[in-house]
């Protein structure tokens, strides 16, 4: 039977609209497996979708982060992927408006001996980077950021994670290609994703002309951002 691509399937957060070609991936699937606790969460429609945690994971193998941001927890899966891979004395800044979602995780997150690398913050995001911000000794000190929340702010964060972020620091942006609905006609788009994806399109550009970064979309989950502060 043919799989046909919209916005409740399975590979809802992959590019891949189909879950035959999605399941296909099977060095992909292979490979999540072996982190069967990883795995419990892949189809949780607002976590970070498998592949493209899979690709942040070997993302921050490269860049061998200690002190890390992520602004959008939901119920951490991204956030294990980080802790699992920074240092033991690593830290991670983790904000979230809802405790109650990072708190489905944490027994996971417990079970793999990385809570004390987590600082969670139940916040709105911008207070907190604010407040950050006001201790000049927190400026140009972090080597990594990952931002999963509301798509309205995401030029907002920007601009304070770059205060944040040392030089050739990166941030990781997720959901810039909104379920592919940014190269859609506004019409053939559902009216509850419009705003989300306009919002969207507009930081794609925004991060087109930002002169301060070297940017990389890379088509993997809803699509992923990678920025290099320059």
């Amino acid at each position: 039977m043919e799989s046909k691509a919209n916005f409740t399937t399975s590979t809802d957060k992959c590019l891949l609209q189909s879950d035959e070609l999605y399941e296909a991936g099977t060095l992909l699937i292979h490979s999540l497996k072996r982190n069967s606790f990883m795995f419990m969460f892949l189809r949780a429609v607002m976590g970070t979708a498998p592949d493209a945690g899979q690709f942040m994971a070997l993302l921050l193998k490269l860049i061998n982060p200690k002190k890390t941001i992520e602004i959008g927890v939901f119920t951490g899966y991204s956030l294990l992927l980080t802790a699992l891979t920074i240092p033991d004395d690593g830290k991670i800044t983790a904000i979230d408006i809802n405790r109650s979602t990072y708190e489905i995780g944490l027994p996971i997150i417990e079970k793999s001996g990385v809570k004390h690398k987590i600082n969670f913050i139940e916040s709105e995001a911008l207070p907190v980077l604010d407040q950050l911000l006001k201790d000049p000794a927190n400026k140009e000190t972090f080597d990594f950021a990952f931002v999963d929340a509301d798509k309205i702010n995401y030029a907002n964060y920007h601009e304070k994670l770059l205060e944040l972020l040392k030089p050739g620091g990166v941030v990781v942006y997720d959901n810039t290609l909104w379920g592919g609905s940014v190269a859609m006609p506004e019409d053939s788009v559902p009216k509850f994703r419009l705003a989300s994806r306009d919002a969207a399109i507009e930081f794609n550009k925004y991060l087109g002309n930002d002169t301060r970064v070297q940017i990389s979309q890379v088509p993997v989950g809803d699509g992923v951002t990678v920025c290099r502060r320059l």
